[in-house]
Parts: structure tokens; C-alpha cells; sequence
């Protein structure tokens, strides 16, 4: 596979940029290391490093879909703005507005876009839609620490 390196590195900004957004937005991650956490909560340096891995593999995967010329290209890149849209919305709840039951619903519906557009790529490429299997396993794990914080806060 040839590179394109306007679109790979576009498609990598997207992500980077959505979540460094957010991040900025909400002045990283508040008070996290105040709240009352369930068992298995990670300390907050790995929260950072484990989002950049990850936007890095759906910007990949992104980029990978693209360059792909299956009619269903269209349809599956909606279905990943859709989710990267979830995605920066879920920060802003949890964080910035402290709401963390209604964070626990975005993420619940994030899930969902993800598991969606899992699907989706893997009609397109395979290799697209498992970049992103790390990605629903993390997003599975916040929804545990989110809805953990909600129940002990």
C-alpha cells in the first residue's frame, strides 16, 4: 500500500486534534485524582498515553478507509465522525461538568458507534475495523471507572 502522507497525517490530526480539544476544554482531567475511584483505576499518567495510542490506531484506521474506493466508505467514515463526536463530548460531561451519570449514557452510546462502526469498516478492511478493537476494550473499561465514580462520588 502506497502512503499518502497529507492524508495519513490529516487523518492522525483528527483524532489528536478532537481529543487535545477536549482536553484543553476541560483542563485535562479536573479533580480525577480527588475522586473516589473503583478498584483497578489506573493512576492519571496512563490516561494520556493510552488516548494517544489509541487516537493514533482510529486515525490510522481512518486513513486506511479513506483510500479504500468501497461504496460503503462514505457511510462508515459518518459512522466514525459520529463516534469521535461522542468521543469529544463524553470529556466535557465528565470532567468539565462533573454530571457523571449523563457521562456514563454518552459512553454508553459511544460504545455503541464504536461496536457500529467496527462493523462497518470490516466490510471495507478488515485491518481498519481491528485497529479499533483496542479502542472498544478501553472505552468498555471507562465505561467501569465512569460508572464507578458515579456510584461513589
Amino acid at each position: 500500500m502506497k502512503i499518502h502522507w497529507k492524508q495519513l497525517l490529516i487523518a492522525l490530526a483528527i483524532p489528536l486534534g478532537v481529543g487535545g480539544l477536549a482536553a484543553l476544554l476541560t483542563g485535562g482531567m479536573g479533580d480525577y485524582g480527588a475522586m473516589v475511584k473503583p478498584p483497578l483505576s489506573p493512576p492519571g499518567w496512563v490516561f494520556p498515553v493510552v488516548w494517544t495510542i489509541l487516537y493514533l490506531l482510529m486515525g490510522y484506521a481512518s486513513y486506511r478507509i479513506y483510500l479504500s474506493k468501497d461504496l460503503g466508505r462514505k457511510r462508515a467514515l459518518q459512522l466514525y465522525g459520529i463516534q469521535l463526536a461522542l468521543n469529544f463530548i463524553w470529556p466535557l460531561i465528565f470532567f468539565g461538568g462533573q454530571w457523571y451519570l449523563a457521562a456514563f449514557f454518552v459512553l454508553i452510546a459511544l460504545w455503541g458507534f464504536i461496536l457500529l462502526t467496527i462493523a462497518s469498516f470490516s466490510k471495507i478492511d478488515q485491518i481498519a475495523a481491528d485497529l479499533l478493537l483496542p479502542y472498544l476494550l478501553w472505552v468498555t473499561f471507562a465505561g467501569y471507572l465512569n460508572l464507578g465514580v458515579f456510584l461513589l462520588n
